[in-house]
């Protein structure tokens, strides 16, 4: 809002410094300072009246140390970091933008079913909250929203170097690479990147080329699969992965500033022909949701480090995950994920092989096997005596380094 507020002030009445509005960075900065400050600030008056409504969590004592000190603290934080993202996005981004809608979309529609999750367990009280399927079900019911906006909508574009004569019926475009005349369309496209294969582009329309038939029909139905899992695992692989004080918060963080890196990079011509990665028009503006989303992690962190004074509920753990699985989907690095978001997957990874390890064991020799002490991952390390500070530490440092991991990915050929 703010932005058309400059913009209308500064074409109409040449405000002096009206017109920096009109830059990205400014207006991430701003993101980012805004969010910081409606998340610690407003933060501490919600976690006020959220331990004055007595909304507080429900702890299982499942024999952990220092587990059951958490029982009363606030929960259903994810609030804090729900509106830490959305008034910034409000203030300084272009809200006709297909893809800021989208993450509007995406962050309402998880923090809602995060919410009703909360809802259930702590007034209804029922422990159990919403039940799993009805999870999926609403996760699944955005990604195919996701899929086919993806898919069919006009202003989503890639640009893509062609030879003369064309097959689409688009501007064509000139400019020298160097000293090699180049031609590029702004086209509708199945391609997204991949690593460790040829120039990092894959094209979902040719997954099914074996079967031999015109594999464009195909295509939607192939997206739509990678984007209905995608978005599936990295929600519930970050509502796993938040068990203990700032481990979730402190990893989406890291994950954040990436994606946002990524994501000015695709949508900055200049930048993108030089490093020889997809360009995608439009894209930069999810830079500005990027700053916000950050800053509403690391301000949400001031309260959810060790100790933790709030606990974001899936309010917040279903939604940052699913943001994050979208962003990177919008900026065609959902393939990049499994590195990206590698402690998220993990985490998810280790309670399937725990569940069915035990299952199969139990059915084979009637007594279950554990392969971990217990699941998920962090808990496996709290059983085995190390403190919560020092594995939230150490899952850090990994987050960082696949963060690295995934930029060096993008120059191997």
């Amino acid at each position: 809002m703010l932005y058309y507020l400059f913009n209308w002030l500064n074409k109409n009445y040449a405000i002096p410094g009206a017109g920096v509005f009109q830059y990205i960075t400014f207006r991430m900065a701003m993101a980012v300072i805004t969010s910081l400050i409606v998340t610690t600030v407003f933060g501490r008056r919600l976690i006020d009246y959220l331990r004055f409504k007595q909304v507080g969590e429900t702890v299982r004592n499942l024999g952990l140390e220092g587990q059951m000190q958490k029982a009363g603290t606030p929960t259903m934080g994810g609030i804090i970091i729900i509106l830490g993202i959305l008034i910034p996005t409000l203030l300084f981004a272009k809200l006709e933008n297909i893809y800021i809608i989208m993450m509007i979309v995406t962050t309402v529609w998880l923090g809602a079913i995060g919410f009703l999750d909360d809802y259930i367990k702590v007034f209804k009280k029922n422990k159990e909250g919403l039940a799993g399927k009805f999870k999926i079900i609403g996760q699944v019911g955005l990604a195919l929203f996701i899929g086919f906006t993806m898919y069919s909508n006009k202003d989503i574009v890639i640009r893509q170097e062609v030879k003369l004569p064309v097959k689409y019926d688009v501007p064509v475009e000139f400019h020298m690479r160097g000293n090699t005349p180049v031609y590029t369309q702004d086209i509708r496209s199945t391609k997204t990147t991949m690593p460790f294969y040829k120039n990092n582009e894959f094209d979902y329309g040719k997954v099914l080329k074996f079967i031999g038939a015109d594999t464009d029909h195909y295509s939607l139905l192939v997206f739509m699969f990678f984007v209905i899992l995608i978005i599936t695992f990295i929600s519930n692989g970050a509502n796993i992965t938040d068990g203990i004080d700032g481990l979730a918060t402190g990893t989406s963080a890291i994950i954040g500033i990436t994606l946002a890196i990524l994501a000015y990079v695709s949508g900055n011509t200049v930048i993108a022909d030089y490093l020889n990665i997809m360009y995608i028009p439009n894209s930069g503006e999810l830079v500005i949701f990027a700053g916000a989303f950050v800053g509403a992690c690391v301000g949400f962190l001031w309260y959810n480090s060790y100790p933790a004074q709030v606990f974001m509920g899936d309010t917040g753990s279903l939604a940052i995950g699913g943001i994050i699985a979208v962003f990177a989907i919008m900026i065609r690095k959902e393939l990049m994920v499994p590195i990206l978001c590698g402690v998220f997957v993990v985490e998810n990874i280790s309670v399937i092989i725990q569940v069915s390890w035990f299952k199969y064991t139990k059915k084979r020799t009637g007594t279950g096997v554990r392969v971990f002490l217990m699941a998920p991952l962090h808990h496996h390390y709290q059983k085995k005596g190390f403190h919560e500070a020092k594995i939230v530490t150490r899952f850090w440092i990994i987050g960082i380094l696949l963060a690295i991991i995934t930029f060096v990915t993008l120059k191997l050929r």
